[in-house]
């Protein structure tokens, strides 16, 4: 009974989870409240490793040494180390930063349990089971090392991803799934993203000052300390202790943040932090001296802002937004815009490009139609639905959340029915992605999903949205749904890889959707509404009402009455998104921009 997990009700009441861990036996009592924190002894290295370099010979204009932190990292579908487009993101990264050969290595966690695993319960609806993970391509580095967390000792393990094993950069995962830990520390590594509070602060700490521990261990000594999000900013009160002024942590620290909304920017109690160690031996006062943030609540965003030297956005809107959302705090570095994007080595068909350049129409259909009915055997396999590779086929597909709003094109009951049962200009539907597995809202959403879907032969909603799948999904897609509420989306890469495979973007103007679209050229996009002056309610009107009205009378005549012309915006898609959106440009501007 005392052994199951801190129940998320306890994550902020200090006095029991002291007295849990107390009569667990797995921490010593700690010191009175109120005492400054103090290192019972060290961190501890059982092996030394001396001037790492990354094992191959950096090109000369990327040849500044970079540590990148990401609490995920979307490498390839065998690691489930991720949970969706943040992973996706620096996944992509590592790959173009090794296609360049920069001087650049990842500095991860490796997930027990991964995220999850989304199967389904007896009636079809989601359901999330955690089976441990077990990766034979990792190589044990012999590196173990301690953090404190609360006060204790924990002991954690590095282990390695080689560049030749997935076509990536150099990426280091740490574990504290060690005999040496007490079950409660080896957990911090079992599920990403932990629901317990307590949890999660020490997660965010064993990527940030466990990270940092790493890179001295390895003798790596990189110039610049890139925190993809604020999971990682721990490792400033860590280079705090290293070199001794705020001025020279800043000198080598720079920060991207991918959160449009200041109330979305994660925050924790100052006082259960500064209990967890978090704050490496700095007393809250120095740390509200360090920081300029006042109250109860650590802001982990705003203290990176204020100890980076450079930062930035992932679209040119999200940069906007942030500088405008950021702009009454004083201390931080202008916000740039560095716009996401995605490897076009690991998520293009070649075989589509081929054909595009070479100008050959047959192919090109015929490569698609293939792609079409390849991808609907796994349809067919989940859901008994047999799809047709001839019909115009919509994909929503990413994770679930409520900003999203996966069920948009449903609110409207009869139209949604006259869409899905028109015989002369017939659709097909399919719904794939991951909610939180504690977002019961969006949980709800998935499952009402999947009962609608029951109604129709043309209509599929699949489970296990991974890296596999999104390829899959994104090859079967003639048109990629998308339809965020704006400005919510800070970037939303999905419809870049949809493009890549032959795939047409259909979205609200959000993210990077701004910088690409040319409405009926090579997407269409949903007019902007007042989205400042109105209602929740009237915005999502307004939306569903265009989707509704393009879809109907332009999107479905093109594909059925014009197929010259929808293969033009198919291309126009394709070619655009290699120029523009493939990540070999983002990891060139980041040295270019942000690293410099």
């Amino acid at each position: 009974m005392v052994c199951e997990r801190l129940s998320a009700g306890l994550n902020t009441n200090i006095e029991l989870l002291v007295g849990l861990r107390i009569i667990l036996k797995i921490f010593p009592p700690f010191p009175a409240f109120g005492c400054k924190f103090r290192f019972a002894h060290p961190p501890i290295a059982m092996t030394q490793f001396n001037n790492y370099t990354v094992p191959y010979t950096p090109a000369p204009e990327y040849s500044k040494s970079v540590a990148y932190f990401s609490m995920e990292f979307a490498i390839h579908q065998p690691l489930k180390t991720y949970s969706g487009g943040l992973g996706f993101l620096s996944g992509s990264h590592l790959r173009s930063a090794y296609e360049l050969k920069q001087n650049l290595i990842g500095i991860g966690i490796l997930w027990k349990y991964g995220y999850y695993d989304q199967v389904r319960n007896q009636d079809q609806t989601l359901k999330a089971e955690w089976y441990e993970k077990n990766y034979s391509f990792l190589e044990d580095t012999g590196i173990k090392f301690t953090v404190p967390v609360h006060n204790q000792s924990v002991w954690v393990k590095a282990y390695y991803l080689a560049p030749e094993t997935f076509q990536s950069a150099p990426l280091f995962l740490l574990s504290t799934d060690l005999p040496e830990n007490d079950y409660l520390s080896q957990t911090i590594t079992h599920r990403l993203y932990d629901s317990d509070t307590a949890a999660k602060i020490a997660q965010m700490m064993l990527l940030g000052i466990g990270g940092a521990t790493l890179i001295d261990i390895l003798g790596f000594n990189p110039a610049v300390y890139h925190l993809n999000e604020a999971h990682g900013v721990s490792c400033a009160f860590y280079l705090m202790k290293k070199y001794g002024k705020k001025e020279e942590v800043q000198k080598r620290l720079v920060f991207t943040t991918h959160t449009p909304e200041e109330a979305g920017n994660e925050k924790h109690d100052f006082y259960l932090c500064d209990k967890m160690s978090y704050f490496y031996g700095h007393s809250q006062e120095e740390v509200r001296q360090l920081t300029g943030i006042e109250g109860t609540q650590f802001n982990h965003s705003l203290a990176a802002l204020r100890f980076a030297r450079a930062a930035n956005g992932v679209s040119k809107l999200h940069g906007e937004v942030s500088r405008q959302m950021w702009a009454g705090y004083a201390g931080i570095p202008t916000i740039q815009s560095i716009t996401n994007a995605q490897n076009w080595k690991y998520w293009a068909d070649k075989q589509l490009y081929r054909f595009m350049e070479e100008g050959d129409n047959a192919g090109f259909d015929d490569r698609k139609r293939h792609l079409k009915k390849r991808a609907f055997e796994i349809v067919a396999d989940q859901t008994g639905k047999i799809l047709d590779p001839d019909v115009l086929t919509i994909v929503w597909a990413r994770r679930f959340a409520a900003y999203k709003r996966p069920d948009l094109i449903t609110r409207d009951l009869e139209r949604f029915e006259a869409l899905v049962n028109n015989t002369q200009l017939p659709v097909q539907i399919i719904w794939a992605g991951k909610p939180y597995p504690m977002d019961y809202g969006a949980i709800s959403v998935f499952n009402s999903l999947v009962h609608l879907s029951k109604r129709f032969k043309n209509v599929s909603v699949c489970v296990g949205y991974e890296l596999a799948l999104s390829k899959r999904l994104k090859q079967a897609s003639d048109l990629w749904l998308n339809n965020p509420r704006v400005p919510r989306e800070a970037s939303g890469t999905s419809g870049m890889t949809a493009s890549m495979n032959g795939s047409v973007n259909f979205s609200t103007d959000d993210g990077w959707i701004r910088e690409f679209a040319k409405h009926g050229e090579n997407s269409f996009i949903v007019p902007q509404a007042d989205y400042e002056n109105l209602s929740i309610e009237d915005q999502d009107d307004h939306d569903l009402d265009h989707l509704y009205a393009i879809l109907t009378s332009e999107i479905l005549p093109l594909y059925y009455s014009n197929k010259r012309k929808w293969r033009d915006v198919v291309q126009a898609g394709m070619q655009e998104v290699q120029a523009n959106f493939e990540s070999n440009r983002m990891a060139k501007e980041y040295y270019e921009l942000i690293y410099k």
